[in-house]
């Protein structure tokens, strides 16, 4: 039997796509292999987000030359984010011949036809839609990563344009699909053992399908969905989000009480340079709103350190805002122009060694931050979600509690007996990502 292997970098986007392109694979009689450099076929699906994506791709690019020359027929896919970029085909064009095929975002139910194409006729395939108005989920079966929880699209694409992101030029505008679609497929991942659910897009909050239904119609139908006990999604908008919306966190039981709201600067005049739509006095109303329909609700945010033009001032007011809204976790970066927006041509670029002493002042406050929260934890019991076994030790099981903070815990129970269910943990231990406990009975 074929074997194939996945490398994925980048966001929960592209994870599920990981999963759409492992079913396909899986359908065509392939069989996964844990070591890429073993397997007759690799997928890399990229990510452009950062600039570091794309020096570490190119450098994993490169080491499957040797493979190709041992290997005749070893097929090396490349798909995801970059390839939507003409510079990035072009350039695997010259510099890396030994790429076979390379596909886009809005295609992958294309890529059988192209793996089949490359097999039997041994050319190279190359296929990139800039902006499909139909991407037909019904065309992928995914191989999930966990059997108990799930990956679900509910929009594509992106229509918001920030100006420091490459995200609606890789994966065209925005789509939402049929709220009866989604509720459907959510209803077989119920039946198949799925628990929880993660509803995905790129901007959740603007959700709306034809018939008009919005994101907090939908989160109350999948609330009615038997078997299903936990939703959550990603990511929200602050310029999007509804009242409505933020009562589903008072009315929707099987809603987990907690939100990514990205804040990405704490200044106004950043803010709107980022063409963002939203300020800080806006973004502070939603985080009350959100605290007083669910107030044990966590948060988690995105910011960048390092905008074009970012004065001492500016980065103050993302400290300020920080250790005003107190997140429980933050995804921070460094600004890293990208081709073809428009923060790239800015220029009032700022300074390796001043974004570098900005960015390392942020994450100590934000881990601070962490950690004071997470010790309000000791002490108390709540419900976890068992994912697996913990990668700290072996006789460790790691799981997430409704607010999606990590546990590790202990348990006398086996793998087949645990993962996959809902157990009471007590916490023993709390650091700034993670927490400790044992299961209590």
């Amino acid at each position: 039997m074929k074997k194939y292997n996945i490398i994925t970098y980048g966001c929960q986007m592209n994870e599920h796509d990981s999963e759409n392109i492992a079913g396909i694979l899986e359908a065509m009689g392939y069989e996964h292999e844990e070591n890429a450099y073993k397997a007759d076929v690799v997928v890399i699906n990229t990510c452009s987000v950062r600039e570091n994506a794309d020096k570490r791709f190119f450098g994993v690019l490169g080491q499957f030359k040797k493979i190709r020359t041992k290997n005749p027929d070893f097929i090396l896919c490349v798909c995801g984010c970059m390839p939507q970029q003409p510079r990035i085909v072009e350039k695997i064009n010259k510099q890396f011949s030994w790429v076979d095929i390379v596909f886009g975002t809005q295609n992958i139910a294309e890529f059988p036809h192209l793996l089949e194409k490359r097999i039997g006729t041994g050319r190279k395939q190359r296929s990139i839609i800039d902006n499909n108005p139909v991407i037909d989920e019904d065309e992928m079966k995914p191989k999930r990563m966990y059997e108990h929880k799930a990956l679900v699209n509910i929009t594509y694409g992106c229509n918001n344009f920030c100006t420091y992101c490459i995200v609606p030029y890789t994966r065209g505008r925005e789509k939402s699909r049929v709220m009866s679609e989604i509720v459907r497929e959510i209803e077989c991942l119920a039946a198949d053992g799925v628990k929880e659910v993660m509803l995905l897009g790129q901007n959740v909050d603007s959700y709306r399908d034809p018939a008009g239904h919005d994101f907090a119609d939908l989160i109350h139908a999948v609330n009615e969905i038997d078997g299903i006990i936990r939703i959550r999604f990603m990511t929200s908008h602050p310029k999007d989000i509804s009242d409505k919306m933020i009562d589903c966190f008072r009315t929707c039981d099987k809603l987990c009480h907690n939100i990514h709201l990205p804040l990405q600067s704490g200044s106004d005049r950043v803010l709107k340079r980022m063409n963002r739509h939203y300020d800080t006095a806006r973004y502070l109303e939603i985080v009350e709103k959100l605290r007083n329909a669910c107030p044990d609700i966590t948060m988690s945010t995105d910011i960048i350190v390092g905008f074009p033009g970012e004065t001492e001032e500016d980065f103050e007011g993302t400290l300020d805002m920080a250790r005003r809204v107190r997140y429980d976790s933050a995804f921070t970066f460094i600004y890293s122009p990208r081709e073809g927006t428009p923060a790239a041509t800015f220029t009032d670029q700022i300074p390796d060694e001043i974004t570098h002493r900005r960015f390392d002042r942020l994450v100590d406050v934000m881990n601070d931050i962490s950690l004071e929260k997470n010790l309000e934890y000791k002490g108390k019991t709540y419900d976890v979600l068992v994912e697996g076994v913990s990668k700290n030790a072996e006789d460790t099981y790691a799981g997430r509690t409704d607010g999606f903070k990590l546990v590790n815990f202990t348990s006398d129970k086996s793998p087949d007996e645990i993962i996959g269910t809902m157990v009471r943990v007590e916490i023993t231990e709390s650091k700034t990502f993670s927490l400790e406990g044992r299961e209590v009975l």
